[in-house]
């Protein structure tokens, strides 16, 4: 609602009035107003931007901000993992008095840790939080789960399901449990070791049986088998013969997927539109066999795979709708695809392309098809190539006019130097609506003069929409980094130490693909 103009010019006047106390000192009429004087719905507000912890040394202040902290509309979204930015809950009698009286009705996600996944617990979220539709469960540092022969009740409303898998323990014993209550579910998320992998190789053991729980959840619309050991091809056949609604599957870091049912996925899964499968061990062959130009299919992630030459241009010339690709870090990714690719006039939707470490394109090659596409593109990745320098970068921004993701450079130390002034300047008045900017390159080679500043300056006022700017850390990094915070941007710059940029932010299905 708008509020009449003579009203701001009354509260401006009494803003400017001051008083004289009896000593004839001036005192301003707000002099008494403090945070006590702010009405509870303030208070309730103010602390929706702290995090669960901050929430709890809050309510040790006073009484009254100890009820407002316990409001139970602070407490819809609770992570009990402390190694990942969670609260620590000191014992299971404790966590059942917190759901009882500070979560309840309100609870809509939950990340639970082994040690508090019980079936006591289970029954309590089932009983007091019928609103819960989102819950991660966590037995990746498990050596034993509880006992489950008695759990009875599960939160039945669960429209995603997080669960963290062990290498060692089998989830039969809960999974059978639970199979009853999760019809609904439509994203899953099973998480393996891929990270944890050592060297050596380990007996490999299949800790839940994906072929059973494909029966007991048919309305899934999302998959995400997320760098599992003994996830192969059969697995993801079991799930496209029984999830008809699917739209996106990801099984990236899966490396024993070949590709032998994808066939046989895209002819029962109509609806898919989102396939992930960087770092599987696909065969060109079974690529082929795939009707591509019948699929649904708009964004495909191919990174660190084996595909051939002859492969990637069959596929990308019969996709006749593709909007996301991903295929960087393979050998057979060169000139002829690229070219066949324009000729065959299939990446006219295209608007996320990642070649992140793509040795065999040439800057020829990639001006070319920029020429063409690159007006239409929303992300972009040419990271990784020492051959792609800013040169390449200043001849090409002016296309990239919907840009919003921009990745480049390489790690590697180059014999040359990157002129970085000269590329903010053109990032800043060829890119507004740029969101996300990562540059790889060395510290070393960025030179840079001591104007840099007015640059600098250029493309925080122009690029208004910019959430992320990621830099390796250096003399360069610390001179934005520090022109944004005296601006009140202090949560752009980042270091590469601690964040990456990706074009997943571009996937229609990001926002269910995340997990913690």
């Amino acid at each position: 609602m708008d509020i009449p103009t003579d009203v701001w010019g009354q509260l401006a006047l009494e803003a400017s009035q001051v008083y004289l106390t009896e000593g004839g000192q001036v005192r301003s009429p707000f002099a008494s107003t403090t945070i006590e004087k702010l009405p509870d719905k303030v208070l309730l507000n103010i602390f929706s931007y702290l995090t669960h912890r901050e929430i709890c040394r809050m309510a040790t202040v006073c009484k009254r901000w100890r009820m407002v902290a316990y409001d139970t509309r602070l407490w819809t979204h609770v992570s009990l993992r402390p190694e990942i930015s969670g609260l620590h809950v000191g014992s299971l009698e404790s966590l059942l008095a917190l759901i009882s009286i500070r979560f309840g009705p309100s609870l809509r996600y939950i990340e639970l840790p082994i040690e508090l996944i019980t079936h006591t617990v289970l029954h309590e979220l089932a009983a007091k939080c019928p609103n819960l539709t989102h819950m991660l469960l966590d037995f990746s540092t498990a050596m034993q789960l509880h006992d489950f022969s008695e759990m009875q009740a599960f939160p039945t409303k669960l429209r995603y399901l997080c669960i963290c898998l062990s290498e060692v323990i089998f989830m039969e014993g809960f999974m059978r449990k639970i199979y009853n209550f999760i019809n609904g579910l439509e994203i899953l998320h099973l998480i393996g070791t891929y990270e944890k992998v050592e060297e050596e190789e380990e007996e490999i053991y299949e800790v839940i049986n994906v072929h059973k729980l494909k029966s007991a959840t048919p309305n899934l619309r999302v998959i995400n088998l997320y760098g599992i050991n003994f996830v192969d091809d059969s697995h993801i056949d079991a799930f496209s013969s029984n999830c008809i609604q699917l739209e996106c599957l990801a099984v990236n870091y899966c490396n024993k997927v070949t590709g032998s049912t994808m066939k046989t996925l895209f002819q029962r899964s109509r609806r898919l539109t989102c396939l992930l499968m960087n770092g599987c061990s696909l065969q060109s062959e079974y690529v082929m066999q795939v009707e591509w130009e019948k699929s649904s299919i708009q964004e495909l992630d191919v990174t660190a795979t084996d595909l051939s030459t002859e492969c990637l241009i069959d596929m990308l010339s019969r996709i006749p709708n593709l909007r996301f690709l991903s295929a960087g870090q393979i050998n057979g990714f060169n000139d002829s695809v690229l070219k066949a690719w324009i000729e065959a006039g299939t990446a006219r939707s295209l608007v996320a392309l990642d070649v992140d470490s793509s040795d065999n394109i040439s800057d020829e090659a990639l001006l070319r098809f920029l020429s063409r596409h690159g007006g239409q593109l929303w992300g972009l990745v040419l990271s990784g190539m020492p051959h792609i320098t800013d040169q390449l970068w200043q001849s090409v921004l002016h296309l990239l006019t919907n840009a919003r993701i921009l990745i480049m450079g390489t790690q590697e130390r180059l014999g040359v130097n990157i002129h970085v002034d000269q590329l903010m300047d053109g990032i800043a008045n060829s890119c507004p609506n740029l969101e996300r900017l990562e540059l790889r390159w060395d510290p070393e080679n960025l030179r840079f003069s001591d104007k840099s500043q007015k640059a600098i300056d250029v493309l925080r006022v122009k690029c208004l929409k910019l959430k992320c700017l990621v830099l390796s850390d250096g003399r360069y990094y610390e001179i934005v980094k520090a022109n944004f915070e005296r601006a009140d941007r202090t949560t752009v710059v980042r270091t590469s130490t601690n964040c990456r940029v990706s074009n997943y932010y571009l996937l229609s299905n990001y926002k269910d693909l995340i997990f913690n």
